[in-house]
């Protein structure tokens, strides 16, 4: 029976305010409780990122599991979440734990959960942990205790990565790439991945900064000011972004255009389709772009939409045959790796679609647009004093003079208009927040639908 009210998983895992929820308390019941589940004489493997004292916070996770007789494999340095992941399926590890918040402020830090296929914890899973919180106490050190073994992670992950991309066809080229870290465990792999290639790469951003220069290291535009400024300025041929783990991305084409992550899942699903030949459907969330929808009718494979959420796509990766799946926010996986999130990964291939075709990436992404479509994507966060929900039954029939043709609520709930804009209301599970999600073929129109949105909400009438 669950004991803690403070302890939460959410879509990725259990994040929490250092110092506050996050405290050495409950990550000790965190780690017992994953030791409760996963039983004595099993193997994790633990992973951590460049945060406030997340290498202490991995050691004491490694320490509670250790006492519970489980091996553990302790990583030497802060690593990306999927070089964790990784690690986790090629080590044939039980359970893999990354000690990360992610794309959230500072102050936070975070526990994920991976299986052992790499791919994330389904809700099942992080149901069962959350119900044997304070089952029992943190074990003490014992004559039961097993080692704990530290390692390097990186290099099997750079030697996988360099034997998944086409690096026969991109060896010669000479692109120029300014990769943004963000101060996060992205660091500099994309380097060492392209060592022996004549593509200049570039870094920024790159260095451990705990406080992450006093912003959020998310990948959205508005944090990505000095990375187009550079792109522009310094005329290189592509800008990638990767928020805290590196999990995910975005993208700045030549001219300091902003390549939204909804963009960025259309090119790589292209790409591996038709340049690599890879089979298999497409994987969106339901707040995904409706260009993903044009490009599956092209390419005649099947789309598949989920919740909100990776784990969602990580699932369908394992049980279905999937070229590409991906997030709005960025977080991609393909076929052929670990069904899980890797924005190097993602930067790479866009790099190799550029070598394949032979175009810089702003050629291709007009290319892309001029066929499926050219969409505009906002969101808001709306903050409120109390939590609110929209009621089904008194939303209205048509948004801005388009009628609404389909209503989906599996999570959320998402109006979609017969000219294919949309709008999309879904409420945080842990805070009073509303998050407004709008599309359209125009920006103003989807700039009015996230307005109509937040007046729907607030009761102010449509």
């Amino acid at each position: 029976m669950r004991g803690n009210n403070e302890i939460k998983f959410g879509t990725d895992g259990w994040r929490a305010v250092i110092g506050d929820t996050y405290t050495f308390k409950n990550l000790r019941a965190v780690a017992q409780a994953t030791a409760d589940y996963l039983g004595k004489g099993k193997k994790v493997v633990i992973g951590f990122d460049t945060r406030f004292m997340s290498a202490r916070f991995a050691q004491v996770v490694a320490q509670v599991l250790s006492n519970n007789a489980i091996r553990v494999i302790l990583s030497d340095r802060p690593v990306p979440t999927p070089a964790l992941s990784l690690a986790t399926r090629d080590l044939k590890a039980d359970l893999g734990i990354m000690i990360t918040a992610s794309h959230n402020p500072a102050e936070y830090n975070g526990f994920k959960v991976k299986m052992p296929s790499g791919g994330a914890a389904p809700v099942e899973v992080t149901r069962e942990i959350e119900n044997l919180l304070d089952e029992n106490p943190p074990a003490e050190n014992s004559e039961k205790a097993v080692s704990v073994e530290k390692t390097d992670l990186t290099a099997d992950y750079v030697k996988f990565i360099r034997s998944y991309i086409d690096f026969k066809k991109i060896r010669n080229k000479k692109f120029k790439v300014l990769v943004d870290a963000m101060y996060g465990s992205g660091d500099s792999f994309i380097a060492r991945i392209l060592k022996g290639s004549r593509i200049r790469v570039e870094f920024m951003r790159n260095t451990i900064n705990p406080s992450f220069g006093g912003s959020r290291p998310e990948p959205v535009e508005e944090n990505l000011g000095e990375l187009k400024e550079r792109v522009k300025k310094e005329k290189f041929d592509l800008g990638i972004a990767l928020d805290g783990d590196a999990d995910r991305i975005a993208a700045v084409a030549p001219g300091g255009i902003f390549i939204h992550p909804q963009k960025i899942l259309g090119l790589l699903a292209l790409h591996l389709n038709q340049d690599r030949g890879f089979s298999g459907g497409l994987v969106k969330t339901i707040c995904g772009t409706q260009m993903m929808d044009n490009i599956a009718a092209f390419l005649k494979i099947k789309l598949h939409e989920t919740p909100v959420g990776f784990k969602y796509i990580s699932n369908l990766m394992e049980t279905e045959d999937i070229v590409a799946g991906g997030e709005e926010a960025g977080g991609m996986g393909v076929k052929g790796y670990i069904p899980e999130r890797d924005g190097s990964m993602a930067g790479l291939l866009l790099i190799e679609m550029m070598a394949c075709r032979n175009k810089n990436i702003l050629k291709i992404l007009n290319e892309t647009e001029k066929q499926f479509g050219k969409y505009y994507y906002v969101r808001e966060d709306l903050h409120l004093e109390r939590r609110l929900e929209p009621q089904k039954d008194k939303l209205p029939a048509e948004l801005l003079g388009k009628r609404v043709v389909e209503v989906k609520d599996f999570d959320g709930i998402k109006m979609v208009c017969e000219d294919q804009s949309w709008l999309m209301f879904r409420g945080s599970g842990t805070e009073p927040i509303m998050r407004i999600y709008a599309e359209a073929k125009g920006l103003t129109r989807a700039k009015k639908l996230l307005q109509l949105g937040e007046r729907i909400i607030l009761g102010d009438g449509v």
